[in-house]
């Protein structure tokens, strides 16, 4: 029986319509969930949206619609985006069901069981942007006076009754595990911000609120709501089956999430499940920040883009691959559409693509299509095949440890490796002077080709399946690659290689208008 792999993205707060920094996560997340399922794991991939908190009770307000119809509206963008990137997701889940009600108030009453919940007054400073509380000490002044939470955020002072959570009880708990888990918190630089704060001492944490009401309602206390990110964050165990049971996916393998929600679910997340005695996720991976050729996006700049403006354009495959292979994972990055058609020309379609074009084109043309014959082979056919082998190798090691431009890296010393070969091995030349060599020459490419369309397949799903249709082949789990018996039983089939038609265009650069 497969391993079951648990993997979430943080779940979108919907107060807008999704940006670039939304797709990105989902496609990290998805092309690290359709790799794990290619090496046969079990995989259980879930994303949605966090609907509820005072944030989005101001913008319905502002807006002029109730609030629910303003969470119906926003939801339904992310889940369009959902789709129109391709995201795998096994789950899109929202807040507002009612089995997430059910979930949050038992993990509410679990904590309370275990005597960590308490009714008091709160007085401090909350930003309403990072639905977030702050202690007097984590702050800075803004312009006009106006104080500033770590995010740059602007914080107003608030005052009401409200249950806490007892988060001090859990400093030591919390850092004993860090210390037996060291690979709990990636990458190093998170872990290093989460350690100094978590021994900088914790107080406890208000987990509810008075002053709105769209929220999950507390447990026997009339008038509460939860504190967002209690409910936000219990969306994983609603994912896999809590209260009633939690299912085999649980814990999770890894939570994806943004660099500035590291404190949420790497400190007050694990305080909230050894509270309700439940197992701990693996692993909480904060990736950087997407820069908009190198500026912080934002409405008033005007330089908020689209994600799936840039997916129209250039592509999803395009795009997917672009955002994985030039920016270092876990590292804030900066694009363009430059930047997007300048490495999807020079990977996908100058390098990748033009060799498998130019293979398969000449055998449809040369050979009829028919899968070239075993002919005289020659010691550079078996080196090339071993350099693909190690790329592919090293691209599965670094994207498993969730290195995805490195592993983008490795995979394309297989593509170079490949259009070396071709170019002093040159089948054309072959085809007159060597008929038997040119066989071993284009079987070897059209082997070498297969194996990097299998590995590539979690960051460019849609073109991957259509070159593999080309080759005959379906989605292949990564325990066959390096396995050529696939070759000998379509050439006993007598399958046959159709003049192919470009898998990836060349782009050229368009206007990107601004969200």
């Amino acid at each position: 029986m497969s391993e079951p792999y648990y993997i979430t993205t943080a779940i979108h707060y919907p107060n807008g319509r999704p940006h670039i920094g939304h797709a990105y996560e989902m496609i990290a997340a998805d092309a690290i969930a359709r790799f794990q399922r290619q090496a046969g794991r079990d995989v259980f991939f879930q994303t949605g949206t966090d609907e509820h908190g005072l944030k989005m009770v101001k913008t319905a307000r502002d807006r002029g619609v109730e609030v629910r119809a303003l969470a119906d509206e926003m939801s339904g963008y992310f889940h369009e985006m959902s789709g129109k990137l391709n995201i795998s997701c096994d789950r899109f889940i929202r807040t507002v069901e009612p089995e997430h009600y059910a979930a949050s108030q038992a993990i509410w009453q679990a904590m309370q069981d275990a005597g960590d919940l308490y009714l008091d007054r709160y007085e401090g400073w909350y930003s309403v942007r990072d639905e977030a509380f702050y202690e007097e000490k984590e702050l800075t002044d803004g312009e006009g006076g106006v104080r500033l939470s770590p995010q740059g955020t602007p914080v107003e002072w608030t005052a009401e009754e409200t249950w806490f959570f007892r988060l001090s009880k859990y400093q030591q708990p919390l850092l004993d595990f860090y210390a037996a888990n060291p690979d709990f918190i990636q990458p190093e630089s998170r872990r290093n911000e989460v350690l100094r704060f978590v021994e900088g001492g914790l107080t406890d944490l208000s987990v509810s609120r008075t002053s709105f009401d769209w929220g999950v309602p507390v447990p026997d206390s009339p008038g509460h709501v939860m504190y967002v990110w209690v409910d936000a964050l219990t969306n994983y165990l609603t994912g896999a089956g809590y209260p009633d049971a939690t299912n085999k996916y649980w814990p999770a393998a890894l939570h994806l999430i943004g660099k500035d929600i590291v404190r949420f679910h790497a400190v007050y997340w694990p305080a909230f499940l050894m509270s309700a005695k439940l197992p701990l996720p693996h692993k909480v991976f904060g990736h950087g920040f997407l820069l908009n050729r190198g500026e912080k996006m934002s409405k008033s700049t005007g330089n908020v883009v689209d994600p799936m403006q840039l997916a129209e354009l250039y592509g999803v495959d395009a795009l997917r691959y672009f955002l994985l292979r030039d920016i270092s994972f876990g590292h804030d990055g900066t694009f363009s559409d430059e930047a997007i058609v300048a490495r999807a020309n020079s990977d996908l379609s100058n390098s990748f693509g033009n060799l498998a074009q130019r293979t398969l084109s000449f055998i449809a043309k040369n050979l009829g299509g028919e899968l070239p014959a075993d002919g005289r082979g020659d010691p550079a056919d078996a080196e090339l095949l071993g350099v693909i082998a190690e790329a592919n190798a090293a691209f599965a090691r670094a994207f498993d440890d969730l290195a995805l431009s490195q592993a983008l890296e490795a995979w394309m010393r297989g593509v170079f490796a490949c259009n070396q070969y071709i170019d002093v091995q040159a089948p054309w030349a072959l085809r007159k002077t060597d008929p038997d060599r040119m066989h071993a020459v284009l079987g070897t490419l059209v082997r070498a080709i297969r194996d990097l369309t299998v590995a590539i397949y979690p960051v460019v799903p849609a073109s991957a399946a259509k070159l593999l249709a080309q080759l005959g082949q379906g989605e292949t789990p990564h325990a066959l690659l390096g396995d050529h018996g696939w070759y000998a039983a379509a050439q006993a089939e007598g399958f046959r290689i159709a003049p192919p038609t470009p898998i990836f265009p060349r782009l050229t650069i368009e206007e990107t208008p601004a969200a």
